[in-house]
């Protein structure tokens, strides 16, 4: 074998620029694919970063009325829902992969906030002593809540920067007095992810798609939460997974036990259901990939095209080098001796082929990435299925010119020289 590896590079070079338009074909369908499989990549986990963030695991899972999320903000309390109860609760900390459980009320317009005569028109949110913790806010000014105000019901709130911004103007709220519902709280702190996350927007269609636009949150303790709304209302679910994949199968368990313990009624109009923010990025990365998948299948047709080439050279070769087979023959090289030189060149011209394929689209796919701002992520599972299909191909269409090689009769294989 290794003979006939040397060979075989001694015949590339003997035919230099024979061998490179051989191989061009090769070259130009493994750098395609390389290049397309990259940037597919790339822009796939673009998308599962942009909705589901920097690693914050976070499952919501909200009540809904006949499939879509009941927001209580222009709706009545839903008849025949239940609170949370604390045994739902625990069970929902025992599934698999739950590292913490939090309850929250929300509306998600909060019109009825005012600061002085600014109306704030952000969401506001009536949260547990979990919901910071799971979310990954950390205090950037003032404090937190602590036990003693839920335990002491007092009006005190949070906000976020975009609530500084909008409901203050910028300026610093801790010990500032807020309305809400015409009930007085004092805002005791700011708060903010630990980490700060910023979709990657390269189009008007991803700013409408990641982008967010609210004007910010107000947080209170969830004991007062009633004596603003004036009542016990059923609360979403935020609970926070040890893994991104897990996020699926635990908002799916957890809406099944909130919906079956919660809900009044088999026929009732009302039902919890998981925000799964990894489903969707699975749908807009099938979106993406059908497209990109096509022009695989076109780079490949490049590959087809270097396969025959490589056909034709060998066929070429056989030609050149038939005197050369009928002396072999004629002092004893068996076909399968013969077979395995001529099948044994075709794979190494191809194998060369896709190794500088290769080399080039991961280069190419780097230069797009810096030129046109777009994500790639090199794939090596990608590397290693290109480089030893391009040597199947040598394998597959020198078949046939080395088959005729080794079927060549020395006697007849002499007499043409």
């Amino acid at each position: 074998m290794l003979e006939n590896i040397r060979l075989a590079f001694q015949g590339i070079w003997s035919h230099k620029l024979r061998s490179v338009l051989t191989m061009l074909g090769i070259i130009i369908g493994i750098a395609a694919i390389i290049t397309i499989v990259s940037t597919i990549k790339g822009t796939n986990e673009q998308i599962k970063e942009n909705l589901i963030g920097a690693g914050n695991n976070v499952v919501t899972v909200r009540l809904n009325q006949n499939g879509y999320p009941y927001d209580m903000s222009w709706n009545p309390v839903p008849s025949g829902v239940r609170v949370v109860s604390k045994s739902t609760v625990e069970e929902l900390q025992k599934l698999d992969g739950v590292e913490k459980v939090s309850l929250y009320c929300s509306r998600d317009y909060a019109n009825s906030v005012y600061f002085g005569n600014t109306q704030f028109n952000g969401s506001i949110c009536g949260v547990d002593a979990n919901y910071l913790s799971v979310y990954g806010y950390q205090v950037k000014s003032g404090r937190g809540f602590t036990q003693e105000d839920f335990s002491k019901f007092r009006k005190v709130a949070l906000v976020d920067a975009k609530a500084v911004t909008n409901l203050f103007g910028g300026e610093s709220p801790v010990g500032k007095i807020i309305e809400i519902n015409s009930e007085v709280f004092s805002v005791v702190g700011v708060v903010s992810p630990s980490q700060e996350f910023t979709p990657t927007i390269n189009s008007l269609n991803d700013y409408w798609l990641y982008a967010d636009t609210s004007s910010g949150a107000v947080y209170l303790p969830d004991v007062v939460w009633p004596g603003v709304y004036q009542f016990d209302e059923p609360q979403d679910v935020a609970i926070k997974v040890t893994s991104t994949d897990a996020m699926a199968s635990v908002g799916q368990d957890a809406a099944k036990i909130l919906t079956e313990r919660q809900i009044m009624g088999s026929d009732s109009e009302f039902d919890y259901r998981s925000t799964d923010m990894l489903e969707q990025a699975q749908q807009l990365q099938s979106m993406s990939q059908s497209t990109n998948t096509q022009l695989v299948w076109i780079a490949s047709i490049s590959l087809l095209v270097g396969g025959i080439g490589v056909m034709n050279i060998m066929l070429v070769s056989v030609t050149e080098r038939t005197a050369e087979i009928g002396l072999k023959k004629a002092i004893g090289a068996r076909k399968r001796r013969i077979l395995l030189q001529f099948l044994t060149e075709a794979a190494v011209l191809t194998s060369l082929g896709g190794i500088i394929g290769v080399v080039s689209g991961v280069g190419l796919a780097q230069l797009i990435s810096y030129l046109v701002k777009i994500p790639v992520a090199i794939s090596f599972p990608a590397i290693v299925i290109a480089v030893v299909f391009s040597t199947l191909i040598g394998v597959i269409f020198g078949l046939l010119p080395a088959t005729q090689a080794a079927n060549l009769n020395p006697i007849e294989a002499l007499r043409r020289d």
